[in-house]
């Protein structure tokens, strides 16, 4: 069961990972991409290998600055050494580094990362039980729980290109959320 994910990501890529991480928040999977920053007594390297163990699998960001970064190649490594499951994100222009190459990307677009997120989200599904949606009301900022569509309505809205429709459970006002990574539509 997946409950912990670690984030690798190249420094200019740290929007995309706070995406990621966000995306999968709402969905109640736990990243390390926020905690890499957050314990200043430990070691950079300590901190990621403290992560990396200590998580249920990683999902590679590999844009065109990810795929070259040293950082990430030796997470990776890290990673792949103590046989954690690797999910890697590729950007379309990149390759997959060498250690990896013989696992199946999820590529996307910076135009497309949406739904290459709900890629992701969908992949988490099929690899353990997600229960519940993590909402921040846009309208009230309140944070509410919600049972997780089933995958069949998910699906629908997304191969008709509409939201999800939902009520916030503090203000009582509609929301509508993104179907592949369940954020309100403002």
């Amino acid at each position: 069961m997946i409950t912990k994910v670690y984030i690798t990501h190249s420094e200019e890529d740290e929007p995309l990972a706070r995406e990621l991480a966000e995306a999968l928040w709402r969905v109640g999977l736990e990243s390390f991409v926020a905690i890499y920053r957050r314990a200043r007594g430990i070691s950079p390297g300590e901190r990621v290998r403290f992560g990396i163990r200590h998580c249920d699998c990683v999902i590679a960001l590999l844009t065109l600055d990810g795929v070259v970064s040293p950082r990430v190649n030796q997470e990776i490594g890290f990673a792949a050494g103590i046989d954690q499951l690797v999910i890697p994100l590729l950007e379309k222009e990149a390759e997959l580094p060498v250690m990896i190459r013989h696992l199946k990307p999820i590529t996307f677009s910076r135009e497309g990362y949406s739904d290459a997120l709900g890629e992701v989200i969908l992949n988490m599904r099929d690899l353990t039980d997600l229960e519940w949606l993590k909402i921040k009301c846009p309208l009230c900022g309140e944070e509410m729980t919600q049972y997780l569509p089933p995958q069949e309505l998910v699906e629908r809205a997304v191969l008709a290109g509409t939201g999800l429709d939902t009520i916030c459970t503090y203000c009582e006002s509609a929301l509508t959320l993104d179907p592949r990574t369940f954020k309100p539509i403002h």
